[in-house]
C-alpha cells in the first residue's frame, strides 16, 4: 500500500499533468481556452455542465484512475472548499505509473485543466459538498472515459498538509 500527503498545488508543480486554473480576484474575465484540447481527427462534442461532489472520509482508500485520452478535462470550481488532485504519469504499460503518483491539494480558488491523456483520480473533495462545472471535449466512443484499477491500494490523507478549512456557509434566515 502507497500512502500519500499532498502538497500545495501551484502552477509549476501542477505542469507536467496540465494547467491551474486561477480565478479571478476583482472585476475581470480570465479565458481559459488555449487550455483546451480536442486531439480526436473527427469531431467532438464540447461537453459543459456542473456537478455537486460530496466530501470524501480521510483517509480515502482507492485504486482508481481516469484518463480521457484525446480531450483536456477542466474543474472550474463553482462553491468549492478544498479538494484533492491526485495525478500519475504514464508507465511503461501505458498505465499509470502506482510509482509516481503526485496528491496535491487544492484551494476553492483553484481550478485544474487536466491535459488530454493524463491519468488522474476522480474528483476528491474536502470539508464539504462541492459544485464544479466541467468542460470536456466528447465523440461518444469507449475513449471518451478510460478508468483502471491500480495494482494496489493508495491511501490518501491530509497528513500535515495545512490549508484554512472553509466550514459550511451559514443557512439564510
Amino acid at each position: 500500500m502507497t500512502v500519500l500527503t499532498p502538497i500545495p498545488l501551484t502552477a509549476d508543480a501542477f505542469a507536467p499533468y496540465g494547467h491551474v486554473l486561477a480565478l479571478p480576484t476583482g472585476p475581470s474575465r480570465v479565458d481559459y481556452s488555449a487550455f483546451s484540447q480536442n486531439l480526436r481527427g473527427a469531431a467532438a462534442q464540447v461537453c459543459f455542465r456542473t456537478s455537486m461532489t460530496m466530501p470524501s472520509p480521510m483517509p480515502l482508500v482507492t485504486r482508481t484512475m481516469e484518463r480521457h485520452e484525446f480531450s483536456s478535462q477542466a474543474f472550474l470550481p463553482v462553491d468549492v472548499a478544498r479538494y484533492l488532485v491526485l495525478v500519475a504519469p504514464h508507465g511503461e504499460d501505458g498505465r499509470p505509473d502506482p510509482e509516481q503518483l503526485t496528491l496535491f491539494l487544492a484551494k476553492g480558488d483553484q481550478g485544474v485543466s487536466y491535459n488530454a491523456n493524463v491519468w488522474h483520480h476522480p474528483m476528491t473533495v474536502l470539508d464539504r459538498p462541492a459544485v464544479f462545472a466541467t468542460v470536456m471535449f466528447l465523440d461518444g466512443g469507449e475513449k471518451d472515459e478510460e478508468f483502471v484499477d491500480l495494482p494496489h491500494d493508495v491511501t490518501m490523507t491530509l497528513g500535515r498538509a495545512r490549508m484554512p478549512r472553509v466550514m459550511l456557509k451559514p443557512e439564510p434566515l
